[in-house]
């Protein structure tokens, strides 16, 4: 049977058949029947037969044939009847009339009736195979030629549901740069029907600013790889538009190719031009997220005010037309005064708030020309440029101060606040970006020591402190790296048998210059500076170490207590630290207690709460640390997941006086009554001791009992308390 075996890969024009066309000759005698079938077989054809008209219906029900050959004269349906049915039934053969009619009129019935040939009996052997073989060609070439055909109208279906489903702009312009073809992403792209593009002039859609660059852009005359690629333009939304929704503004960014088209029927050096062709690529929603970047880098995102990098790029501006005027310009630094209390107090929310109301102030006491900068937290600049004497300086300086000392009304509170403002002056002060920021800064800083909400140049003798810290933060930043940070431990002991309960972990930082240092000495920078997670980090890990080190010598298992800071709470991966140091040495969650102050628990009262639950589902013991100096609330504190609650020894150290006296009695009934662990701080004396014992307090810690301790003396503390094993006396040596 002559068809196709399968489809044709995509581009191919060969079809496939198979090696043995399939024959049925039709006809009501035996002997040509026979004869055929024969003649037919040296050509290694496929041949059935059939002795009469109905048995050649039933076959071509049956099975298709390539080709047919049919007698006309028989007895029981004639051969005519036979052609006719084949016809009328569009049967996928071709037809051979073979016939002993040798009348004209009977080929022209037969060839008008839809056979292909027809052959007079008696026939030539080599006659009729030749007129079977072209037969056979022909009916090749017609099913090769309706594959093409099928082939071009599917690519042609294919090429225009691409063209239109395409996320891109598509056109095609005349010579004269009129709109020939759009596809259909024109409507939701620029909210123009096709018919509505269709003649019309590229001009109609080019925003009025680009209209020069569309110019060439849209005349696009190359046709090679020298033409036109992602050229960015605008393209106006037609302003007409019934349903908005589909756009996004009045206008849209794509990036252009466009190419030139040429006559391909025209001669090889006559090139004459049709016309252009373009593919418009939307990058709209790209150019707003790249312009959103862009602000992030160089504004803040809570005020919208420049941030310190583009306040540099301003000063640096500023400072070379100074230099072309030969005028002075100044640069302020302004820091609110007690800020972090309004912060604790009232949360980030009212803080946040309060500083959008600050930057609102600020710009109304400044100048046309003036520049205004958000460097970080409650830190602001100024950049004041063309002043003609330091009194203008310290004129806007008055203002801001005034201005900002009236009460700011933020969601029902009304909050006071001062600011206090650091200033220097180019050239006098120097001429360079970063100098004169630093400058400023350090003007802010003496500021604040003399006083606060002032106004203070910069002097060169101020810079000394300035480095002293900068030095020390430095040094803080290198220390984790140089190992030179120790865990020293203080016990605390059980109030009436004086057994070791537990160690509170205290840090101490050996510098390579300044010998030991205790917290106080360098902690308010490690907070400022941020580098205070990393260093709670190490010390989590090193106190889990030393646990698991006790654990292994035999030694009574005690629990050990650890600072945390402000920063390390408000970490969204703090919950993940903790438990990383307890996985890390397999050390039992019930061993380990946090410390964490009241006014520290309160500053973000429902994230803490679910972060100090996780801790608490995991067996790790909180501990409310210098309590009664902050909030003292035990409706809000039991909210938390607390064990330990330990009495600052501001408290305990003045329990001479009636008032203290009280006040530490209820502490202690009221924690009892909770069901917590009550720890008294800084018990150096005999007398608070027992008077802590009289008031039934759990545990006692101070200089009375013991010092903070070295590790290895620590160790041997709590080897003396089991009798002083064989392996704690090896790990105190």
């Amino acid at each position: 049977m002559l068809e196709l075996i399968e489809p044709s890969p995509p581009g191919s024009t060969v079809t496939h058949f198979p090696t043995r066309p399939r024959l049925l000759v039709v006809d009501d005698e035996p002997l040509i029947l026979e004869g055929l079938s024969r003649l037919l077989a040296t050509r290694d054809y496929e041949v059935e037969t059939a002795g009469g008209g109905c048995e050649a219906l039933i076959a071509i029900g049956r099975q298709q044939y390539d080709v047919i050959l049919l007698d006309l004269g028989m007895p029981d349906l004639s051969g005519t009847e036979v052609l006719r049915f084949v016809t009328e039934r569009s049967v996928d053969t071709q037809v051979i009339v073979v016939s002993g009619d040798s009348t004209i009129d009977a080929a022209i019935r037969a060839l008008r009736g839809g056979a292909a040939d027809f052959v007079r009996k008696p026939y030539e052997p080599e006659e009729l195979l030749r007129r079977v073989d072209n037969t056979l060609t022909r009916r090749r070439l017609e099913r090769e030629n309706n594959a093409i055909l099928q082939r071009l109208q599917q690519s042609e279906k294919w090429h225009r549901f691409l063209v239109n489903s395409s996320p891109d702009f598509i056109y095609t312009l005349d010579s004269e740069g009129h709109f020939t073809f759009v596809n259909d992403r024109a409507e939701s792209l620029l909210g123009y029907r096709r018919e509505e593009l269709l003649g019309q002039h590229y001009s109609l859609v080019i925003h009025e600013d680009d209209v020069s660059r569309a110019e060439h852009i849209f005349n696009e005359r190359r046709a090679s790889d020298r033409n036109a690629r992602n050229i960015e333009i605008r393209l106006k939304c037609n302003p007409g538009m019934r349903r908005p929704r589909l756009m996004n503004g009045r206008c849209r960014t794509v990036e252009l190719t466009a190419t030139g088209m040429y006559d391909e029927a025209a001669g090889p050096f006559e090139g004459r031009f049709i016309g252009s062709y373009g593919v418009a690529k939307d990058v709209t929603d790209r150019k707003q997220a790249e312009e959103t970047v862009h602000f992030q880098a160089y504004h803040d995102l809570l005020t919208g005010l420049p941030n310190r990098a583009l306040f540099r790029d301003h000063l640096g501006l500023m400072l070379a037309q100074a230099r072309r005027n030969q005028q002075p310009l100044a640069v302020l630094s302004l820091d609110l005064d007690h800020f972090k209390v309004i912060n604790d107090s009232l949360g980030h929310t009212i803080g946040d708030e309060l500083l959008l109301a600050v930057g609102t102030r600020l710009r109304q006491c400044l100048r046309e020309g003036d520049t205004l900068a958000r460097l970080g937290g409650d830190e602001f600049a100024v950049l004041l440029p063309t002043l003609v004497s330091r009194g203008d300086v310290e004129h806007i300086c008055r203002k801001i101060i005034q201005v900002l000392s009236k009460p700011a009304y933020v969601k029902g509170h009304e909050i006071y606040i001062s600011v206090s403002i650091g200033a220097c002056v180019a050239p006098d002060d120097g001429e360079l970006v970063d100098s004169l920021i630093r400058q400023a800064e350090i003007a802010m800083y003496q500021a604040k020591s003399d006083g606060r909400s002032r106004l203070q140049f910069w002097e060169p003798g101020m810079q000394a402190p300035y480095s002293e810290r900068m030095q020390l933060e430095a040094d803080l930043r290198r220390a984790l790296v140089r190992n030179e940070f120790v865990l020293f431990y203080q016990p605390q002991v059980d109030a009436v048998s004086g057994e070791v309960r537990g160690f509170e972990a205290l840090l101490r930082w050996w510098h390579p210059q300044r010998g030991l240092l205790s917290p106080a000495e360098f902690i308010p920078v490690a907070e400022e500076s941020g580098v205070i997670v990393p260093i709670g980090d190490w010390v989590l890990r090193q106190a889990a170490a030393q646990m698991v080190e006790w654990q292994k010598a035999g030694l009574p298992a005690v629990r050990l207590s650890v600072n945390i800071s402000a920063r390390q709470l408000e970490s969204p991966d703090f919950v993940d630290s903790v438990m990383r140091a307890l996985h890390a040495h397999g050390l039992d969650g019930r061993l380990m207690e946090l410390e964490i102050t009241e006014s520290l628990l309160m500053r973000d009262f429902e994230a803490n709460a679910i972060k100090l639950g996780r801790l608490s589902a995991a067996g790790v013991r909180l501990a409310i640390d210098d309590f009664g100096t902050g909030y003292s609330s035990f409706k809000y504190l039991s909210r938390f997941p607390i064990h330990s609650l330990k009495i600052d020894q501001s408290f305990v150290q003045d329990l001479e006086r009636e008032e203290n006296l009280s006040i530490v009695n209820a502490m202690v009934a009221m924690g009892r009554g909770m069901n917590l662990t009550v720890i008294a701080e800084g018990v150096e004396t005999a007398a608070q001791r027992a008077r802590l014992q009289q008031m039934q307090c759990h545990e006692m810690q101070g200089y009375y009992f013991s010092a903070p301790l070295a590790a290895h003396a620590a160790t041997a503390l709590l080897g003396q308390q089991t009798g002083g094993t064989a392996d704690a006396q090896r790990i105190a040596g």
